[in-house]
Formats: C-alpha cells, structure tokens, sequence
C-alpha cells in the first residue's frame, strides 16, 4: 500500500515562502516518479511540478522560476520550495506518484495573504 504524508503548508504573505514536503512509504521510491498538483477553491486540480526518478523536472508556466521540486531518494521525500509567493497560489498541494499508477497523499493547505 503506497502512502503519501504532506506537510509544510500553512499561511504566509505575499513575497514569503514555504516549503512543502512529502514522505513517502510502500513503493520503491528511486525508481518512482513524483509530482505536485494543487487545487484552488472553485477550480480543477491542476499539475504544478514534476521530477523522475532521475532526477529530470517540469515545472508549469505559473510557477517557473518561483518553485523547486527536488527529491531525496535516501529518505523517501520529495520537496517542492515555494519563493516569491502570489495569493494566486493558494491552494490545497497534493503530493502524488506520477505513473504508471497514480497515488495521492491527503493536501497541505497553503494560504497566501496580501
């Protein structure tokens, strides 16, 4: 059974960051490909990051440059560091394996404030 544990979220202002992480257990974790997605009240659950196993990521337009997806293959975590915060990224963040089988963690509420 895969498991996906979120955290980091919280409030910050405008400009501040965050980072969020995401432990992971039940898959072989050096081998799997992780994302981020995020999901704004009223809207659908869009992608925001990627990374593969080796290490290659992807990153959505909104959020190039700002926001850095990095993995720790010895502790089973994949981080997503959130910079120059907009209030547009407030959002629940969801970690999740990203193919052949898709699993979700529970969301870490993230709320940016002007």
């Amino acid at each position: 059974q895969v498991q996906l544990v979120e955290s980091g979220g919280g409030l910050v202002q405008a400009g501040g960051s965050l980072r969020l992480s995401c432990a992971a257990s039940g898959t072989i974790f050096s081998i799997t490909n992780m994302a981020w997605y995020r999901q704004a009240p009223g809207k659908q659950r869009e992608l925001v990051a990627t990374i593969t196993s080796g290490g290659s990521t992807y990153y959505v337009d909104s959020v190039t440059g700002r926001f850095t997806i990095s993995r720790d293959n010895a502790k089973n975590t994949v981080d997503l560091q959130m910079n120059s915060l907009k209030r547009e990224d407030t959002a629940v963040y969801y970690c999740a394996t990203f193919g052949p089988r898709y699993y979700w963690g529970q969301g870490t509420q993230v709320t940016v404030s002007s």
